[in-house]
C-alpha cells in the first residue's frame, strides 16, 4: 500500500467517526477536530499522488482559501451560523462544478464518465445558486416568505426535463460542446427557481438538502476523476443531509414535495385572525416573580433568540434561577431556528450545560407537570393549532407542548405571526402572559430582578 493510499484510508475512517462524534453535543467538538484531520490528510495524500502540474496555483489558493475561511470563522456571528453555512455548500458545490467543467472541456470523456460528470455539473451548479438564494433568504435580503407565481411548478419541471435531456445528448455525443453553456445556464436556472417558492420556515429542511446535493455532486467527481476517497466523502455527505431532511420533514409532519413544492409560509388571513383577542401581558417584575416561586422551569428558545443574540443572557437567567434551586431545563425543536441543531449550537456557545438541553420527544411528557414554560423567540413549534386545527397550514406538525404548563410567559416583539405564517391560539390562552419587548433586553431585566431579590 502506497503512502497516499494509506493516508486515504485513514482519512475515510476519521470523516466516518466525525459523522458518528458528531451526533451528540457531549462529542460533537471530537467530531469537527476529527473532521478537520481526515481532510487534511485527504488533501496531503491527493499531493502526494503527484498529478499536480504546478504548485505555485495550489499556494496561491490555499492562501485565498485561508484569506477567506479564516475571517469567516473568527467574525461571523454564531447567530449567523446558518447563512455561513449556505454560503459554505456554496462555495463546495462551485467547486465540484468548475473541476467538471474543465474536466469537460479537457478531455470529452464518454460513457459512465461522462455520466458522472453530467451528474456533477448538474448537481454543482443547481446547489450553488440555490445556496445563494437561500442565504438571501435567510439573511433577508431576499423576501423569506415564498416567491410564486402561476405555473411554476411546470415551469421547473420543463427545465429540468430539458437539463436532462441536453445531459443525455452530451453523453451520447460528448463533443457536441455547443451544448454545454447551455446545460450549465440551466442548472443555475433551476436553482434559482428551486428556492424562491420556499418560506423561511422551510429553510432547516433546505440547508439539510443542499448539503445532501453538495455531497453527491463531490461523489459522482469522485467517481469521474477515479478518487475513491471523494466517492466515500460525498456519499457520507450526501447521505447524511437526505437522512437529516427526512429528519426535519418528519418534525414537520411534511413531505419532500410539500416542503419543495408546497410554497408553505404565505401569511394566512380570515376572519377568526383579525377579530380583537384579549392578551394578557407583564412586566420583568412581574415575570421575575412568577419565576421565583416556580420549582421547574422549562426555556424554549427559538429564532427571536438567534437574532436578539439573547443566548448569554438566558445562561445568566439559568444560572440566577438553579442558585435558587430552581430545576431549569431547555426544550429544543428540531426546526427551532433556520438550520438543524441551530438552538444547540447557539447554547453550546453560552456553555448551557449539554445535559439540560432536552429533545421534544423526552420532555413532552413533562410540560403538564412544569410551573413556568418560558418561550424565548419561538412562535409556530409551540403552536397549539398543530394539534387542535385540522385546516391549519401546520395541522399534524410536532410542536413542543409548552401550553400544558401552569404558566407560559412568552417573550417577543409583538403579535406577529411566525414563519408560516399564522396566528398562534397560545398567546391568547388564559395561562399565558406575553412579555413584550427584545428578548435581550427582556431577559437582562429579569436577570436583575431574580438577582435582586436574592440579594435582598
Amino acid at each position: 500500500m502506497s503512502v497516499f493510499q494509506a493516508l486515504y484510508l485513514v482519512a475515510a475512517a476519521l470523516f466516518i467517526l466525525a459523522l458518528k462524534w458528531m451526533s451528540a453535543p457531549a462529542t460533537a467538538r471530537r467530531g469537527v477536530i476529527s473532521g478537520e484531520v481526515g481532510m487534511l490528510l485527504a488533501v496531503v495524500g491527493t499531493l502526494l499522488r503527484h498529478e499536480v502540474v504546478n504548485y505555485e496555483w495550489i499556494i496561491v489558493a490555499l492562501l485565498l482559501g485561508a484569506a477567506i475561511g479564516v475571517p469567516l470563522a473568527v467574525l461571523m456571528p454564531m447567530t449567523a451560523v446558518p447563512q455561513r453555512t449556505a454560503i459554505s455548500q456554496a462555495c463546495g458545490a462551485l467547486a465540484s462544478a468548475l473541476i467538471g467543467t474543465a474536466e469537460y472541456y479537457h478531455r470529452h470523456p464518454s460513457g459512465f464518465i461522462m455520466v458522472a460528470l453530467a451528474v456533477e455539473i448538474l448537481l454543482g451548479f443547481l446547489t450553488f445558486t440555490a445556496s445563494l438564494m437561500a442565504f438571501g433568504k435567510l439573511h433577508e435580503i431576499l423576501p423569506s416568505r415564498p416567491i410564486t407565481y402561476k405555473g411554476q411548478n411546470y415551469v421547473n419541471l420543463i427545465l429540468f426535463v430539458v437539463a436532462i435531456g441536453i445531459a443525455g445528448a452530451l453523453v451520447v455525443r460528448p463533443e457536441q460542446a455547443g451544448l454545454f453553456p447551455a446545460f450549465v445556464l440551466l442548472a443555475l436556472t433551476f436553482g434559482v427557481l428551486l428556492i424562491i417558492p420556499i418560506g423561511g420556515a422551510d429553510m432547516p429542511t433546505v440547508i439539510a438538502l443542499l448539503n445532501s446535493y453538495a455531497g453527491l455532486s463531490a461523489s459522482a467527481m469522485g467517481f469521474a476523476l477515479d478518487n475513491k476517497l471523494l466517492i466515500i466523502a460525498g456519499a457520507l455527505d450526501g447521505s447524511s443531509g437526505l437522512i437529516l431532511s427526512i429528519i426535519m420533514c418528519r418534525a414537520m409532519n411534511r413531505s419532500f414535495t410539500n416542503v419543495l413544492f408546497g410554497a408553505f409560509g404565505q401569511l394566512q388571513t380570515s376572519a377568526a385572525a383579525t377579530e380583537a383577542k384579549p392578551v394578557r401581558s407583564a412586566s420583568p417584575e412581574e415575570a421575575a416573580a412568577i419565576l421565583e416561586d416556580a420549582r421547574t422551569v422549562v426555556i424554549i428558545p427559538g429564532y427571536g433568540m438567534a437574532v436578539a443574540q439573547a443566548q448569554h443572557k438566558i445562561r445568566e437567567l439559568y444560572d440566577s434561577l438553579t442558585k435558587r434551586g430552581i430545576d431549569v431545563r431547555f426544550a429544543i425543536h428540531p426546526v427551532a431556528g433556520r438550520m438543524p441543531g441551530h438552538m444547540n449550537v447557539l447554547l453550546a456557545e453560552a456553555d448551557v450545560p449539554y445535559d439540560k438541553l432536552i429533545e421534544m420527544e423526552d420532555i413532552n411528557s413533562d410540560m403538564g407537570m412544569t410551573d413556568v414554560a418560558l418561550i424565548v423567540g419561538a412562535n409556530d413549534i409551540v403552536n397549539p393549532a398543530a394539534q387542535n386545527d385540522p385546516t391549519s397550514p401546520i395541522a399534524g406538525m410536532p410542536i413542543l407542548d409548552a401550553y400544558k404548563a401552569r404558566t407560559v410567559m412568552i417573550i417577543k416583539r409583538g403579535m406577529s405571526a411566525g414563519f408560516a405564517g399564522i396566528d398562534n391560539e397560545l398567546y391568547y390562552r388564559p395561562n399565558t402572559l406575553m412579555l413584550f419587548g427584545d428578548a435581550k433586553s427582556f431577559v437582562t431585566s429579569l436577570v436583575k430582578e431574580v438577582g435582586a431579590t436574592a440579594h435582598a
